[in-house]
């Protein structure tokens, strides 16, 4: 026969339920004295056990700084872009609405103020409450402060799937261990300062941690300025972000809300007035979207992806790539950086005009530094970083080596062929050994065969022939120029404001090539896909044939401006973290690259580039006669897939650039419709060169447009003399026509000649 239940004792029976939990309550009560008073005050071998273990738990908590959110900001402190794994801002007590600290001790620990860490009248409560069906938390704000601590240090640790969270994986031993931390905490912290960092650490949304993030998030305000309804809501979001999400359940939120005001009446936190107007209150939320990353930054996506990737491979923030991206998206750090906002503006403007949506893809890129320090004032180019229908999108930055870009799995585009914009390197080297730029040399020569006798000091070895008799053994064609009626006697200035080819070649065959080795990398030019130097010993770089990043030419060019000192370039001028501790920033750093009257030299010679050589033709044209002082060199490569304009003032420098940013770049920038406008083959002068000047007649001048020093007298007016190129060692022709030995000036190209696919 079985035997009955007892239907007094029937654990169905809500008075069942009582009697266990009141035994459960009163082993509860033994284990929080255990946290309160010695061993030795409490009899009875349960007890003193319950006690015991007690005791081996740990009553230290490490209260890191919560998950911030990371600001860039611009040179004049507006917001670039922000970066966070959660989305935080911190802010102290007193910049909080009262009503928001009022709202959430109402509902969430009414005793606040009178326990020490743990509530056991709650505790009473909530398992009577329980027995009689009703489920109700006895967390204090102290044990959810613990809480939150902990399951953020494993967030930032990578351990997301050990949180643990309340009726879902937390355990009896898990609980008591948060009431242990929180009655230490309490002895450590103030009541003030615990309710401060809850505040800033709870959980409101997956796009808002912590009320200022949360105020921003739900109304676009701050947490200072919550009124009452505002407040009542956010404080009852913390129990159940998703069901009462004011977005998509807003009469949950609703409810939930007024049940948050009718605590605070009832606690003398608010009046009756003042209860009536804010339940009366609809709930309506003016929502401002959390835009986490670069791709948001309105005004600098590259720009601000660059910066991102110089902390993520900077060792000073993190021993592994980890680390470092720890330390940036959760670390609320403030990056403030170089960029003026208005130079920015008017780069993208200008990138814009060039070439803004053309269905084609054909890019447009312009980046500006300041010679003396390096800084980058402006980065823009004609993409979209977000998808939008009708625009060119895309993530790669056009302005910066391969591994300073996002991109495809390698990195980024890693520049592109300079072309002509390479020549000021070689006459530098013409200068460097004395020699005036009055010297005629013969433009008429065209083969440079395999035993051609270049002057090279340098252990790297020679490459590279423009010999077409020899092209069955590894030569070139002969060299070309973009013009037949360039094939003659002209001074090295002429050739180089006119940029022609075999006048650079002539002039390499008159130096060492390894002192234009030692100036290239000097000036800091290295390949931007590898960052190896650019062996100008191999002949086709020369011309411009490797390729070399936008910054990378920018920051060369901004050498000739400063004298011959070159100058890194730098994007990132301080960093703070969320103690305001200063952080590894960048500082300048500036080298002597070459001699000061060379670098005058250079500078006298472009700006005749702009007066009356191939620059001259830039639409609207920039000229140091009718502008400012002002010095540039066009550039364009073979396919005309690559075309520059690298300029500068006394105070800025600017590399322009438009072409093929594609792929491969294999492209031919041949019969192509750009802007409405048919172009039979593009040329520096053509897109990049008004990109260039509008940039340059608008920002330069803030600058400094001062005129630059005049080279010493020898480099320039030196004697007049024709200088013919040495004999290949077995005397092979050199398909030299005898042309007149009198320096004939060369008129600028005309606009509508055809290409040859040759360097500009």
């Amino acid at each position: 026969m079985a035997t009955g239940k007892n239907p007094i004792f029937d654990t169905a029976t809500t008075l069942g339920k009582i009697l266990v939990f009141l035994g459960v309550s009163a082993i509860c009560g033994v284990l929080v004295a255990g946290l309160l008073v010695p061993a030795a005050a409490v009899s009875g071998s349960a007890a003193s056990g319950s006690i015991q273990f007690f005791d081996t738990l740990p009553a230290e908590l490490k209260v890191d700084p919560p998950s911030q959110a990371t600001t860039i900001l611009a040179s004049d402190g507006s917001v670039i872009a922000n970066l966070f794994a959660e989305n935080r801002t911190r802010v102290p007590l007193d910049q909080m609405s009262p009503y928001i600290k009022d709202a959430a001790i109402a509902i969430e620990d009414s005793r606040f103020y009178e326990h020490g860490g743990v509530d056991t009248t709650g505790i009473m409560r909530a398992l009577i409450s329980t027995a009689r069906g009703n489920k109700q938390g006895a967390s204090t704000i102290t044990q959810q402060y613990v809480n939150n601590v902990i399951n953020s240090s494993l967030e930032a640790e990578g351990k997301g799937d050990q949180v643990l969270l309340n009726g879902v994986n937390k355990g009896v031993g898990d609980k008591l261990r948060e009431m242990k931390l929180a009655i230490a905490l309490e002895k450590k912290f103030t009541k003030e300062q615990i309710l401060e960092g809850y505040l800033n650490i709870v959980f409101f949304n997956r796009d808002a941690y912590g009320i200022e993030a949360a105020s921003k998030f739900f109304f676009s305000t701050t947490a200072k300025d919550l009124t009452l309804p505002q407040a009542a809501l956010l404080a009852g979001v913390v129990n159940s972000p998703s069901f009462y999400d004011p977005i998509n359940n807003p009469e949950n939120a609703k409810n939930r809300r007024d049940l948050v005001l009718s605590s605070m009446l009832s606690q003398s936190k608010i009046t009756q007035a003042d209860y009536d107007a804010a339940v009366a209150t609809p709930v309506e939320t003016k929502v401002t979207p959390a835009r986490q990353g670069c791709a948001y930054s309105v005004s600098a996506p590259y720009f601000c992806d660059y910066v991102l990737h110089l902390l993520l491979n900077n060792p000073a923030y993190g021993a592994d790539a980890a680390e470092r991206e720890k330390k940036v998206f959760r670390g609320g750090l403030t990056i403030k950086t170089t960029l003026d906002p208005n130079a920015q503006a008017v780069a993208q403007a200008q990138v814009e005009a060039s070439a803004g949506a053309n269905p084609d893809k054909w890019g447009a890129s312009l980046v500006s530094v300041q010679p003396g320090s390096g800084k980058i004032v402006a980065m823009a180019q004609n993409t979209q970083w977000l998808e939008a229908e009708g625009k060119f999108n895309n993530v790669i930055n056009f302005n910066v080596d391969k591994t300073d870009a996002e991109g495809n799995d390698l990195g980024g585009l890693g520049g592109f062929q300079p072309g002509s914009t390479m020549k000021p390197f070689t006459f530098a080297e013409w200068l460097n050994e004395g020699k005036s730029m009055n010297t005629v040399l013969n433009g008429s020569v065209r083969r440079y065969p395999l035993n051609f006798p270049w002057r090279n000091t340098c252990p790297t070895p020679l490459d590279g022939a423009y010999n077409s008799a020899e092209e069955h053994l590894g030569a070139a064609k002969d060299l070309q120029n973009a013009e037949e009626g360039y094939y003659k006697n002209m001074t090295v200035l002429d050739g180089l404001a006119n940029s022609i080819n075999t006048i650079t070649f002539a002039s390499a065959a008159q130096v060492d090539l390894c002192g234009v080795q030692k100036i290239v990398d000097a000036v800091g030019i290295h390949a931007g896909q590898t960052n190896d130097p650019v062996p100008m010993t191999t002949l086709s770089n020369l011309l411009g044939a490797t390729q070399t990043s936008p910054l990378t030419m920018a920051s060369a060019f901004a050498t000739f401006a400063n004298d011959g000192r070159y100058c890194e370039p730098i994007a990132i001028a301080s960093v703070t973290d969320q103690t305001g501790a200063q952080l590894p920033a960048q500082a300048s750093k500036c080298r002597d690259a070459i001699k000061p009257e060379v670098a005058r030299g250079v500078s006298f010679a472009l700006q005749e580039v702009l007066n009356r050589g191939s620059g001259s033709l830039i639409q609207p044209r920039i000229s140091t006669r009718t502008t400012f002082p002002i010095a540039a060199k066009t550039g364009t490569n073979d396919p005309n897939n690559s075309t520059w304009v690298v300029g500068y003032t006394s105070g800025l420098a600017t590399a322009s650039w438009f072409g093929d940013p594609l792929g491969a770049q294999d492209r031919f920038g041949r019969n192509l419709t750009i802007n409405g406008k048919f172009y039979r083959g593009i040329d520096g002068y053509m897109i990049a060169g008004p990109q260039f000047s509008n940039f340059m007649a608008q920002v330069a001048p803030a600058y400094g447009t001062t005129a630059f020093p005049a080279p010493p007298s020898n480099l320039v007016n030196g004697p007049v003399q024709i200088v013919r190129p040495p004999a290949p060692r077995n005397s092979t022709p050199q398909n030299s026509t005898p042309q007149n030995s009198t320096p004939t000036p060369a008129p600028a190209p005309s606009e509508n000649s055809s290409p040859s696919g040759q360097d500009e």
